[in-house]
């Protein structure tokens, strides 16, 4: 499987749409696309699905480690990756202010999980070339310069990175693309350029943009967009990426198709995994690891669904916000503050801490009873209260982590709990926000609920599986 990163010259360029046209285009060629993510998103990777059909991949150092993403990526399947990196190239790439001397090309933490998490770093791991998408809107040569810069930056930060060409957005044909495509040197090639037309524009809300499977650009105008770029150019461009240390590429293939079908699966935990539109944010490696460990029962709280007879309850994050009213008649949360109270192992994460908790106020003011598992009352905010990756150290052993580990996650989310005086929390936090600057995963029962999603490569799936 060959592959390409899509980067940005900056947040808002329009990498998604570029992504999806470039995945348009290769598929109008017969080529299987494999979509990827760099970074722990996951709306964009809900327009990759939307567009290719295909579970699209997470890739990020510090929530897999060096060797955790590349087999990650490994696990995907096609012609061609297709991976979409965050924000601009280098953004995420360390805190020079803080250690100038930094060396961010193999910079690490203590547990060896890599503290550059730019999509540079995802490249240079995976040594796949960089398609630079720069908006063209405004500019023709000095759209070439800066291209140009962030082509010879490269040197400056350490990373080793072959920025191969340029994507252009919101730009139209004729003399405005010849004048970038001109001013370009020949070290970087002219891929082509995304037209600026408004139903290539993908609306937003709190969080990002809005999923793909309620608002993504039409064939059409994935069509006319993808009509725009040199398919030829950009395949001759890709190429195979690094190999995980000791995986091979059919081994981690294997792995990923792993499911509850073997000859044990009645012997297997039953996990209920909440699924609908209020509880969207998994990652399809969290999936295939708990498909491998137990058998997968999902239910839409939203949709009416009671609590299905399981071992433990895995509630993902999501929008419950956007449903709080819903929620709060939901058969299955009356149910599943019953089965918590008798110990059912039940682990929730960020949206899932917020369902398992006593009450939920919308931005509007509205409040609403939720399962009242968790003694915390959870209010939304106009503005988001964290967005970083974190760590988490365990005190005395939880659901998802032995006393004294650490977890690397992340967290990004709108709303704050207010927790009483004696609410018990698993772990003390090392970096990030959590429920209250210095404490998260909140803990009642055998019920955990933490603003922090975690991969499946961190183990934390494997120890809740191992507690059912």
């Amino acid at each position: 499987m060959r592959g390409l990163v899509v980067a940005g010259t900056a947040s808002g360029v329009g990498k998604t749409v570029a992504t999806l046209a470039l995945c348009r285009a290769l598929q109008r060629e017969g080529q299987t696309v494999q979509p990827a993510k760099a970074g722990p998103d996951f709306i964009d990777p809900s327009h990759h699905t939307a567009t290719t059909w295909r579970a699209s991949r997470t890739l990020d150092p510090w929530l897999q480690g060096a060797d955790g993403l590349r087999e990650n990526y490994a696990r995907g399947e096609g012609d061609v990756c297709v991976v979409e990196g965050m924000m601009g190239l280098y953004d995420g790439s360390g805190d020079r202010e803080a250690d100038p001397q930094l060396d961010t090309s193999t910079a690490r933490v203590a547990d060896g999980r890599q503290s550059d998490t730019s999509t540079a770093r995802v490249a240079e791991l995976l040594d796949l070339p960089v398609v630079l998408v720069v908006d063209g809107s405004a500019g023709m040569e000095s759209v070439a310069a800066t291209a140009v810069g962030f082509e010879r930056y490269v040197a400056h930060t350490g990373h080793d990175v072959d920025v191969a060409g340029v994507v252009t957005t919101r730009v139209h044909g004729g003399r405005h693309e010849r004048g970038i495509a001109s001013a370009l040197p020949d070290e970087l090639t002219y891929f082509g350029r995304i037209p600026p037309r408004d139903d290539l524009i993908i609306p937003e809300r709190h969080l990002g943009l809005v999923l793909g499977e309620e608002s993504s650009p039409t064939p059409d105008a994935l069509d006319a967009a993808a009509d725009c770029l040199d398919v030829d150019r950009l395949l001759d461009a890709s190429r195979e990426a690094t190999a995980p240390d000791g995986v091979s590429t059919s081994d981690s293939r294997r792995q990923g198709r792993e499911s509850e079908s073997g000859s044990d699966a009645d012997a297997r935990p039953r996990v209920a995994v909440a699924d609908d539109a209020a509880f969207r944010f998994v990652y399809p490696a969290t999936r295939e690891r708990l498909r491998a460990r137990a058998t997968v029962v999902p239910f839409a709280p939203t949709a009416g669904d009671d609590l299905p007879d399981c071992d433990g309850v895995y509630f993902p994050g999501g929008y419950p916000e956007l449903h709080a009213e819903t929620l709060a008649s939901s058969p299955a949360l009356a149910t599943l503050a019953d089965r918590a109270a008798e110990g059912l192992p039940v682990l929730g994460e960020c949206g899932g801490l917020m369902a398992l908790a006593e009450s939920l106020t919308t931005a509007d003011g509205e409040s609403y009873e939720m399962a009242g598992v968790l003694p915390a009352d959870v209010r939304m905010t106009d503005r988001y209260q964290a967005l970083d990756h974190v760590e988490l150290e365990s005190r005395d052993g939880t659901l998802t982590a032995d006393a004294g580990t650490t977890l690397h996650g992340h967290e990004f989310h709108y709303s704050e709990a207010d927790v009483g005086d004696d609410a018990r929390f698993a772990f003390d936090v090392k970096r990030g926000a959590g429920v209250d600057g210095e404490r998260d995963g909140l803990t009642e029962y055998r019920t955990l609920g933490t603003y922090a999603h975690v991969h499946a490569a961190s183990g934390a799936f494997d120890r809740f599986v191992a507690e059912l």
